[in-house]
């Protein structure tokens, strides 16, 4: 084991990287199954998972350099015109964010959804494997043509606190 010190920066604060995430929680769980016991009867097919997807980034002070990140997925499933369930999933990280103006955004909704979003995935395979169908694996996601397209359509996806 070493004694050595923590790494500091030239004014004797320790030394942060660029991106530092800081905590990461599940902010919001919800999973339903409106049809429940009689779609476990009569379900013979895997249900269609149709997923929907959003990044959304806040500062957690103004001016400051720390944001609340969150991804969003909703999972809506159906089999055979029914609705089987119906999975929403807010996960969330707190980061402090130490680059320029000019990349702040692509940081924000790139580089930390990609962080955030193995865990994710990893929630919303479980719960819908415990809420007793096939676990809804996430493919791998590509957050910067996300991020390209919002800014195509003129969306802002961060808000201010």
């Amino acid at each position: 084991m070493s004694d050595m010190p923590a790494p500091q920066a030239a004014n004797g604060d320790p030394a942060q990287g660029p991106l530092v995430l800081n905590i990461q929680y599940t902010k919001d769980l919800s999973f339903e199954v409106p049809g429940a016991p009689e779609i476990f009867a009569t379900l013979r097919e895997p249900p269609r998972v149709d997923l929907q997807l959003d990044v959304q980034a806040r500062p957690m002070q103004e001016g400051g350099n720390v944001y609340e990140v969150s991804l969003q997925i909703r999972a809506d499933a159906q089999a055979q015109g029914q609705p089987c369930f119906i999975a929403e999933l807010v996960y969330c990280g707190i980061f402090t964010i130490n680059v320029e103006p000019d990349v702040l955004e692509p940081v924000l909704l790139v580089e930390c959804p990609r962080l955030l979003f193995p865990f994710a995935r990893n929630i919303l395979a479980e719960v819908t494997r415990e809420g007793g169908f096939p676990p809804v694996m996430l493919q791998p996601i590509d957050f910067v043509a996300l991020w390209q397209q919002r800014r195509g359509e003129g969306v802002s996806q961060v808000g201010n606190a």
